[in-house]
């Protein structure tokens, strides 16, 4: 039984920090990176599709994202895709591929962007905090219903409590690679 509680535990924490990284991969740091395309959806004939799924992407500059579209008659709803979604990014094309031209961040940006991702993680790690108590309390319904010792029980906590000191360490670590990408000129 302590084992069921620790494996989910350990799934839920998981799904946490794969959401977090994921939601780091959008941010935007000084090099260009197909990933903050990922949420923008393009209605092609009347489905809603990710830019990947119509156009192909690349990156031939440092600081510049070009959208290859399999048909050229969907290069407007790219373009208005891309404006709606709101990433700041205004897009040019010549009639056949369409250009993102991510303009050099401001210092200014960079400590903006640096907060928000500390934002998430501190987020992240309460999300994980609530996680561990969900899991001791399961324990302590174990050890109450008679299924656990007590003995186990401590144990089961300290098990616990390494695992989510573990996680939280990973986010930190996320954090300080993103900060580094997000802070490099």
């Amino acid at each position: 039984m302590p084992k069921t509680v620790l494996a989910d535990m350990k799934s839920s924490m998981e799904k946490t920090l794969g959401v977090l990284k994921n939601e780091f991969q959008k941010v935007r740091t000084g090099r260009a990176s197909t990933s903050i395309l990922d949420g923008v959806k393009v209605d092609y004939y009347g489905n809603s599709s990710s830019i990947s799924q119509v156009a192909t992407l690349a990156v031939p500059e440092p600081r510049t994202i070009t959208i290859a579209p399999w048909e050229a008659k969907i290069i407007p709803a790219i373009e208005k895709a891309i404006l709606n979604a709101n990433i700041g990014l205004t897009p040019s094309n010549d009639g056949r591929t369409i250009r993102l031209n991510l303009p050099p961040l401001t210092e200014e940006r960079r400590k903006e962007i640096v907060k928000e991702l500390r934002k998430k993680a501190e987020d992240d790690k309460v999300a994980l905090r609530n996680i561990r108590r969900d899991a001791i309390d399961k324990l302590k319904r174990l050890e109450k219903d008679k299924q656990i010792t007590e003995d186990e029980l401590k144990k089961c906590e300290k098990e616990v409590q390494d695992i989510t000191k573990g996680f939280e360490a990973r986010i930190d670590e996320a954090v300080a690679h993103k900060e580094k990408e997000v802070m490099e000129v």
